[in-house]
């Protein structure tokens, strides 16, 4: 009866660990399909290279869900954020710990990149892990600012560029909007310092946009 027992739970620990074993290689894969999608958007016709950035960039997806999938919430105590005394929260809480990510992760990414792309390709790329995230923000401060400056554009647009490159090591959507939520604070204390008025544009913005619903409706 022990020996079948054992038997049995031989079976079912050599199962799990098929299992585990083909989830990781699926897993892998899906790196390298995504991969092998975005460096192929940038049509560049050269095999090597696309071969080179394929694996730098699905080394980097596998890396960010490893280190994502081992470093839960549970492993960041639950606490106050010493700027404003409020709980953080689980998502703040995953961040601390996906952020913890060896710095080398990204070092090997971008110069992975940088070696076979332009600034531009690489922004595209970087694009690609964000949802084009930084042309969607920018879009929206064109949309609230009145008649921004060519300066008010040059700083937020590096602000933006700044979260989009620091979002690419998170693995979730939220916690990349998370860090773009970061760099948009410090675009509206600029436009905040230099004339303008943040809250008054954002309600004057929100006011205009109702009323062109409630217009619409009438019609």
């Amino acid at each position: 009866m022990k020996t079948k027992n054992i038997k049995v739970l031989l079976l079912i620990g050599f199962l799990a660990l098929n299992a585990a074993v083909h989830a990781q290689t699926a897993a892998a894969s899906d790196d390298v399909a995504k991969a092998n999608e975005w460096i192929s958007s940038l049509t560049l016709n050269d095999s090597s290279k696309e071969n080179r950035l394929v694996q730098v960039v699905a080394t980097h997806l596998s890396s960010i869900k490893d280190w994502h999938n081992s470093h839960s919430v549970s492993i960041v105590p639950a606490g106050i954020n010493p700027l404003d005394g409020k709980p953080i929260s689980d998502l703040h809480r995953q961040i601390i710990a996906d952020s913890a990510i060896p710095s080398t992760v990204h070092q090997d990414l971008m110069s992975g990149l940088r070696k076979d792309l332009s600034e531009e390709q690489v922004a595209l790329i970087l694009d690609k892990y964000t949802i084009g995230k930084v042309a969607f923000t920018m879009k929206g401060y064109q949309a609230i600012v009145p008649e921004m400056t060519a300066a008010e554009t040059t700083e937020i647009q590096k602000l933006l560029e700044k979260a989009r490159e620091q979002a690419v090591d998170f693995k979730s959507m939220k916690e990349i909007s998370a860090i773009f939520e970061i760099y948009k604070t410090q675009a509206e204390q600029y436009l905040n310092t230099h004339g303008r008025n943040w809250r008054q544009m954002y309600a004057d913005y929100t006011k205009k946009i109702k009323a062109e619903k409630a217009a619409k409706k009438q019609e």
